[in-house]
């Protein structure tokens, strides 16, 4: 009976040290990625296309890393901005943005397209409490087929991963 209540008492014990990491894990909020095309045909529906998919493949890969996800509702993100590339720019209004969702973080990220070859995934990650960038990322991505887009999105998490590992 003993050895049953020893290995209750370790098991529950290992249990609280589980719960107690995820709960450690912060709060995240994407915001939809912004496109930026400076190649001579701009806005082509492939591009759109690619740049809307870029939020919902990172949302799932930061969840897979253990991360809670914040939603932020479209049309909140549309009135907390004045112009394409405002809350990139503007760290201190995404974190006002974010905080009334209740995000301890929020990325903020842009496709940058400067050749037909290649792309640039940009991110920045916000701290929403001290309204201040904490990390820019940036992940290039050579081609226009999705896995390869992914590919991109898994390095970005990476990035965040190894930056959050470093505030700890």
């Amino acid at each position: 009976m003993g050895r049953n209540i020893l290995h209750i008492s370790l098991l529950v014990f290992l249990l609280s040290l589980f719960s107690i990491n995820l709960a450690a894990q912060p709060r995240i909020a994407v915001l939809d990625f912004e496109l930026k095309d400076l190649t001579l045909k701009p806005g082509v529906p492939e591009e759109i296309e690619r740049t809307a998919s870029v939020k919902p493949m990172l949302e799932e890969e930061l969840q897979k890393s253990g991360y809670e996800i914040v939603t932020i509702p479209m049309d909140a993100q549309i009135q907390a901005t004045s112009g394409v590339g405002y809350l990139f720019d503007h760290h201190d209004i995404a974190a006002q943005l974010a905080q009334k969702y209740d995000a301890d973080y929020v990325i903020v990220g842009r496709l940058h397209k400067p050749s037909f070859l290649f792309v640039y995934l940009m991110a920045h990650l916000v701290d929403v409490k001290q309204q201040r960038l904490v990390a820019d990322y940036l992940s290039e991505v050579k081609g226009g087929e999705k896995k390869l887009t992914r590919k991109g999105v898994e390095s970005l998490v990476v990035k965040v991963n190894d930056t959050f590992n470093g505030l700890k």
